[in-house]
């Protein structure tokens, strides 16, 4: 089977839900949870479809730039889907959706990397596993984060739009932000851990700039969670921290990986 064509209705039901949200929340009116949850798991579906054809391949895992992004972007999918029938989580879709709709087609349509097709290992197949949850909860976290900054600076102007109005309250939404942190973190622990117990060298010329930007990653978010437990910190200083974080995570793996693959092609 070809991946074009799950990819294709993946990237649809993506956009139509997108779509949906945002006209309901353009009318000031609260979108049917039931309704998104429906589409996005027939979207969801439909992109593990697409994903499995394109990672399996005869000599092993293909997980290039691209397919890794779309990977990641359906682990974060699931992971809002899962928590959307206990939590206040359904305004962290409208940027989820389309990111994901772009992740589907630019696995699809975009030039393949480099990257060597990885083994059937037990040990880095975890460290695989225990990466991409942490990128997607953390992932997960920064678009709380974003949406946390969007409602403390309407409150503070005292202009709340429609789509502010559906939010939950601000002390909900930083207990949201903080619970995504500190599941993102244990995660990014794991994986850091298996890194450590599976791969050859972690600090193997191709792998050195991935780990120490990794584990800078880590203490800043170790020092955000205990400044929350400690010092109580939250508002700016905590979504400042969160970014900060949040950007080293990603110039370790996607920035790593975009120089490997398409500047570099190792």
């Amino acid at each position: 089977m070809h991946p074009l064509l799950p990819s294709l209705a993946a990237a649809c039901l993506y956009a139509g839900i997108t779509g949906y949200q945002g006209l309901r929340l353009a009318q000031q009116a609260t979108p049917d949870k039931r309704l998104l949850a429906a589409i996005g798991v027939l979207a969801l579906i439909a992109h593990s479809v697409s994903l499995f054809i394109q990672l399996l391949s005869p000599s092993g895992l293909h997980l290039d730039f691209f397919t890794a992004s779309s990977l990641i972007a359906a682990a974060v999918t699931l992971l809002i889907l899962l928590a959307l029938s206990r939590m206040p989580v359904e305004n962290l879709l409208l940027l989820l959706f389309p990111l994901s709709c772009l992740a589907v087609l630019f696995a699809q349509f975009a030039p393949s990397g480099t990257a060597p097709a990885i083994n059937g290992d037990p040990g880095i197949l975890a460290h695989i596993l225990f990466s991409i949850l942490a990128y997607g909860m953390l992932t997960i976290a920064v678009f709380q984060s974003l949406l946390l900054l969007l409602q403390d600076h309407h409150l503070r102007h005292k202009h709340p739009s429609g789509l502010i109005k559906n939010f939950p309250p601000l002390q909900t939404m930083e207990t949201l932000l903080f619970g995504f942190l500190l599941a993102g973190w244990i995660l990014l622990s794991a994986s850091l851990l298996t890194g450590w117990l599976f791969l050859d060298n972690l600090f193997a010329q191709h792998l050195v700039h991935k780990t120490l930007l990794s584990v800078v990653a880590w203490i800043v978010f170790g020092l955000l969670l205990w400044g929350r437990h400690r010092l109580g910190w939250r508002g700016y200083k905590a979504i400042r921290w969160t970014l900060a974080g949040f950007c080293l995570l990603m110039l370790a793996y996607f920035g790593s990986k975009l120089v490997r693959e398409f500047i570099l092609h190792i």
